[in-house]
């Protein structure tokens, strides 16, 4: 796993995509995935700034794809994405993790969490139970969910991180989650009920749906790569599911 684009970009990028890759090796059996033709590394350009998206892709018993995304326009934006999809056997949730860092050092957005992807919308009780006991962290600029928002968890965290301490405690909350979701999951029975492997899958294409009507995402890879290109890579990169 090379270092990568992601020593060019915010501190806080490059140490929590170092972790993921860390957490995954140590907790998970990973192997290569094979991306799709002509995404893992693309270059364009967004308002005559240099775009390079960079993505890393692994699998595992438990997980069919293992998603990290690392990208930078010009010197102004750097953008961390990550998305794990279990397989459908394992009616786990979606954990998923994006930083945006802007201009000035400043990163604008944080998120992360372990999204349910039951019906009622509720976590299993394992991760419920782990995820509770969790000491509670304040963030000095907590930010509003957006109005497809309704997949994430109680637990979800999102946030403007205000400076460095802030910055660990959002490393450190990620690193927590991302630990204990890779430990549950590889402690988990597969399903073997095609019923309840088809109820793993809608609430899986649900979660994909919903992220796919993120404009922010959309309207930078329109305007760098053509509106074919921006779904292509939406539907079958960033937020593919299982029909």
């Amino acid at each position: 796993m090379e270092a990568s684009l992601r020593s060019r970009q915010h501190p806080l990028i490059h140490k929590l995509a170092d972790s993921i890759e860390e957490i995954w090796q140590k907790y998970l059996d990973i192997s290569p995935y094979a991306v799709p033709e002509g995404l893992g590394y693309v270059e364009g350009h967004l308002e005559g700034e240099r775009l390079i998206i960079e993505n890393h892709c692994y699998q595992a018993p438990q997980f069919r794809k293992l998603h990290l995304e690392l990208a930078q326009v010009g010197n102004g934006l750097d953008i961390l994405h990550c998305v794990m999809f279990p397989n459908p056997e394992y009616a786990i949730p979606m954990f998923g993790t994006d930083l945006v860092g802007g201009k000035g050092g400043l990163i604008s957005a944080a998120i992360a969490d372990l999204s349910p992807i039951s019906s009622d919308r509720s976590l299993p009780s394992r991760y419920h139970q782990h995820l509770s006991v969790l000491p509670e962290i304040e963030f000095s600029q907590p930010r509003a969910l957006p109005p497809w928002g309704d997949i994430f968890s109680e637990f979800c965290l999102f946030v403007r991180p205000e400076n460095t301490q802030e910055e660990d405690k959002f490393h450190n909350r990620v690193r927590e989650y991302l630990t204990i979701h890779c430990q549950i999951a590889a402690s988990e029975t597969p399903l073997t009920s095609n019923l309840d492997i088809s109820k793993v899958l809608a609430g899986q294409r649900n979660y994909c749906t919903k992220q796919q009507q993120n404009d922010k995402t959309r309207r930078v890879l329109e305007k760098s790569f053509g509106k074919e290109w921006a779904d292509r890579y939406m539907t079958t990169m960033l937020f593919d599911y299982v029909a």
